[in-house]
């Protein structure tokens, strides 16, 4: 999310101010780049690692915060929610064994994590989205308290006009999400690779890491679930642009481009194109502190740090991005691909760091110039082809040729990322071991988000969903830091998903969310039809804004009945006229031993359980009975393995 010294300042002075420098920033830029001032010669490549962190109930654990004064180390710093956060590696030379390096340095300051995770209850988990995450979870409570997230919320909400984000989606699944803050940001993690290159060849070395974008996707895909919905194969890719959009409805058509996008066009010459792109589109939502004169820097001889450049490109996602930047007192120049996933192992991801720097090494040489091999919107096209389907994408490739996901990965682009490999001076038994996990994983069509799907797929029915989900989150775990690839990863199994402690278990792992609600002014005919088709025996009533209003038994339904079925005026009666106005309600977190001793001592056949005033699940008897039952088994284990 960039840097957090920074405020958004209503005041139009001070905000001319903060353009002001930042077009000084683009002019001395531009005078670096003409003047030879960008380092040339090396090329380097990077890594930032976001992740989630979970509790034993394997739920979001907002422990971001206290993990980070745990560890103490640079390296580790706060992403938006806090339930996330990103490690930050060193920058190695693109040379000799660089992805081993990468490997084990990423090996070690996730082993550093976990280690300080476990001493305060957590675990920590590479996954694109965390398959029990929940709409609850990712509440203003949950962001992490910092001046530059607060300030990113309130001017994008501004943005739009005050008007909630709305998340639409369709995949096997539909899934339809309104929601208040820019916390659907959140739900994503990713594995963001970067790749120090010379300014002669940026153009030519962007324009192929967009056309790479889409078989690299299409390889890595490791996010198909959001809420307990299959959607894309990447829904990471739709979710992270609507999280931020800024777009309003208009009566009239206008074209907006998203902050969030692949962009709309080849560079032709140098990276100055996008940073002029990005001024020109897009607002500038927040304002760094401590400003320098960009251009009397460089007139002193000195090395200006363009960080108001740096902060508002920072608010702007390109899926690859052009960045400057300062390392060993010398500029440069990198692209960042945004694209990867988090997960599902280490080896994976740098496998799939592996594929994308040696396409941009093999590629350049292979296809020259790819602008002019392919129309820009093919690129675009095959991107998104790729987040829907994944390896079942079909692309429309260089010179009008229409090729299938896993025939060009496997036929055309995996030969040419090994040839670029050797070229760029690797070893060739790095390039061999990674990519070779690479082509394993899509000759077996077994990439992270068909795994997950394919476990769900075959546990479905033999419990909950939230038990499902939980069993998926912990099979990640599990298998993840044993080291095996998740092309060799065995299905997950519900016995996974148990928790060890009953004091764990949370009520949200058992409650029903399919539910079916009435407004206070419909029929108590209605409520009566309900009943009676889908055999339950409480509906909640939620008023117009979607908050609980009450609640209606089969209890009240027979009082109405028996009483009078019809108003005075021979209207049929409302149901805020029978309704329970004060029902029983439980958080979302409360363990399940308090919710059952709460039922038993209220003498209650069941619990709304509610989430800042909306309802988010029910808990009855029958939920009760089956939860009972797997209290009971879960004991006789217990008993069973102490006696062994």
């Amino acid at each position: 999310m960039g840097d957090q010294d920074v405020r958004r300042d209503e005041d139009a002075v001070r905000l001319r101010s903060f353009i002001s420098r930042l077009l000084c920033d683009v002019q001395a830029l531009e005078r670096m780049l003409s003047g030879g001032m960008i380092e040339s010669g090396v090329h380097r490549i990077g890594a930032e690692q976001e992740l989630f962190l979970v509790d034993a109930a394997r739920r979001p654990a907002p422990r971001a915060l206290e993990l980070l004064e745990r560890v103490g180390d640079s390296h580790y710093t706060t992403e938006l929610g806090l339930f996330n956060l990103e490690i930050n590696l060193d920058p190695l030379p693109f040379e000799d064994d660089c992805l081993s390096r990468l490997e084990r340095q990423l090996d070690g300051a996730l082993a550093r994590l976990r280690e300080a995770a476990h001493e305060c209850g957590a675990e920590v988990v590479l996954t694109g989205i965390l398959p029990t995450l929940r709409k609850s979870d990712l509440a203003l409570a949950s962001m992490t308290p910092m001046p530059r997230y607060r300030a990113l919320n309130s001017v994008l909400r501004q943005l739009r006009g005050g008007d909630d984000y709305e998340f639409r989606l369709k995949g096997a699944d539909e899934l339809r999400v309104k929601h208040d803050s820019v916390m659907l940001e959140a739900a994503c993690t990713s594995f963001q690779v970067h790749y120090q290159v010379e300014p002669a060849e940026f153009a030519r070395c962007y324009n192929l890491a967009q056309a790479m974008t889409a078989p690299l996707l299409a390889a890595a895909a490791n996010s198909p679930l959001l809420f307990g919905r299959r959607l894309w194969r990447e829904t990471r890719i739709p979710l992270f642009q609507q999280s931020i959009d800024t777009r309003q409805a208009a009566h009239h058509v206008r074209e907006r481009a998203a902050r969030v996008s692949f962009g709309r066009q080849w560079v032709r010459h140098s990276i100055l194109e996008l940073i002029q792109e990005d001024l020109a589109r897009f607002r500038v939502l927040i304002e760094s502190e401590a400003q320098e004169d960009s251009l009397e820097v460089l007139e002193r001889g000195g090395l200006p740090e363009l960080k108001a450049l740096r902060t508002h490109t920072g608010t702007v996602y390109r899926w690859n991005r052009g960045c400057f930047g300062i390392g060993e007192g010398k500029a440069h120049l990198r692209i960042e691909n945004r694209v990867l996933p988090a997960g599902p192992t280490v080896v994976d991801e740098v496998a799939n760091a592996a594929f994308f720097l040696g396409l941009l090494r093999g590629g350049q040489e292979a296809y020259g110039d790819v602008a002019a091999a392919m129309p820009f919107h093919d690129a675009e096209a095959n991107f998104l082809a790729a987040a829907q389907r994944g390896l079942d994408a079909q692309f429309a490739w260089v010179d009008g040729k229409a090729a299938p996901a896993r025939d060009l990965i496997r036929g055309e682009l995996l030969p040419l990322a090994r040839h670029g490999l050797r070229a760029a001076g690797l070893r060739s038994e790095d390039g061999d071991r990674y990519l070779g996990v690479v082509e394993q994983r899509v000759a077996s069509g077994r990439t992270g988000a068909s795994w997950l799907l394919r476990s769900l797929t075959d546990m479905q029915g033999v419990d909950t969903q939230e038990a499902l989900l939980s069993a998926l989150t912990a099979a990640t775990v599990n298998r993840q830091w044993e080291g095996a690839p998740v092309h060799e990863w065995p299905l997950a199994q519900v016995e996974e998903g148990r928790v060890s402690r009953l004091q764990d278990l949370r009520i949200e792992e058992f409650m029903t969310t399919d539910l079916f609600t009435v407004h206070p002014d419909e029929p108590v005919d209605l409520v009566a039809r309900l009943m009676d088709w889908k055999r339950i025996r409480h509906v909640p009533v939620e008023d117009p804004q979607g908050k609980l209003a009450g609640l209606i038994s089969c209890f009240e339904v027979l009082r109405h009945c028996a009483s009078s079925s019809r108003a005075a005026d021979g209207d049929p009666a409302p149901v805020s006229a029978v309704m329970q106005t004060r029902p029983m309600t439980i958080a979302p977190e409360a363990p399940v031993l308090d919710a059952i001793a709460r039922m038993r001592r209220e003498k209650s056949d069941y619990l709304l359980v509610v989430k800042e005033e909306r309802l988010v699940g029910i808990v009855t008897e029958p939920d009760v009975l089956d939860l009972t039952a797997r209290l009971l088994e879960h004991a006789a284990r217990e008993s069973t393995t102490r006696g062994a």
